[in-house]
């Protein structure tokens, strides 16, 4: 089962300005910069998990773009793979300036290394990073999916998604799939993993 709230009683800890030991992966949702509900969201998450976060963007509006100039141009799905890894990037980047004291990352190594400086890390990826391990491109496979092959790469143990839609507490993944809220392939990425999952909603709460 999923819970969709995002506060204290889905596990966010506080724990005086860091978090307590593991390793978690938060990903947010690019709709949230369109709602308004992104720095809130990071403030939130940097208050109550430091050491051992690593946060992934969405591609939210830049993504859009990629996915405009396919329709009209007509290129193919690596250009546009690699075009959505860039607006990804480009939210990498807002989120930054939203919040200095994070660390930028464009791949594992670079993860590994920081984690022991006690700072969010912002992931950038990188598109060789992800040819090599295999990662499709294609539109199935998102930001979701990325940040579960994150998680799942650097052994995670929560990934925590934040959505601005609505979530069913009685969801699954395959639910959540289908009702468009996480990407097509997200099942396929989460099947064997170690790592909780949550998927959580920053409005509920308002």
């Amino acid at each position: 089962m999923l819970r969709q709230s995002f506060g204290d009683d889905i596990g966010f800890e506080p724990a005086n300005g860091c978090m307590k030991t593991g390793l978690r992966v938060i990903k947010f949702g690019g709709s949230l910069e369109r709602g308004g509900a992104l720095k809130s969201c990071l403030e939130k998450a940097a208050a109550l998990y430091r050491e051992g976060s690593i946060w992934v963007p969405g591609g939210g509006d830049f993504a859009e773009q990629v996915r405009q100039a396919q329709q009209r141009w007509r290129f193919d799905d690596i250009t546009a793979h690699e075009m959505a890894l860039l607006a990804m990037q480009q939210m990498a980047l807002l989120m930054h300036s939203m919040h200095r004291d994070c660390l930028l990352a464009g791949s594992i190594a670079d993860i590994v290394r920081q984690l022991d400086l006690g700072k969010p890390i912002i992931w950038l990826p990188d598109v060789n990073e992800l040819n090599q391990a295999g990662v499709p491109a294609s539109w199935d496979v998102t930001s979701d999916s990325l940040a579960a092959w994150l998680a799942f790469t650097l052994d995670a143990d929560e990934l925590i998604l934040i959505k601005s839609a609505e979530i069913s507490q009685s969801a699954d993944v395959n639910n959540l799939a289908e009702l468009g809220v996480v990407d097509r392939a997200f099942s396929g990425f989460t099947k064997n993993a170690r790592f909780k999952i949550r998927v959580v909603n920053p409005y509920d709460h308002e």
